[in-house]
């Protein structure tokens, strides 16, 4: 199995200024109008977990990267913390077990 690394940094349209937590960044892949992505956001705010923001829309290299860890879909929302395996669609719950785990 290749390994596939997260990608979005010119793109990238910060949710908050500090996105990391405990030194560990949380990056979400997402794309305008998708009820799931508006929803794990708003998740994460509440949970007030740091997070940075990456529309797959705008930034070519991002939708690739979604592309090769789901299965060649434009799945969103995704989700990478920190050095864990990208997670497709996680719950809150699943992402707070990578940053402590």
């Amino acid at each position: 199995m290749r390994e596939v690394r997260p990608v979005g940094g010119a793109m990238n349209d910060g949710a908050m200024n500090d996105a990391t937590t405990n030194g560990v960044t949380v990056t979400v892949y997402w794309r305008p109008g998708c009820p799931f992505c508006i929803k794990l956001r708003t998740q994460l705010r509440l949970a007030r977990i740091p997070y940075r923001k990456v529309n797959i829309w705008r930034d070519p290299e991002a939708a690739a990267f979604v592309r090769s860890v789901a299965d060649g879909n434009e799945t969103v929302p995704t989700v990478v913390v920190g050095d864990h395996p990208a997670m497709v669609n996680p719950s809150l719950r699943r992402i707070r077990g990578a940053l402590h785990g």
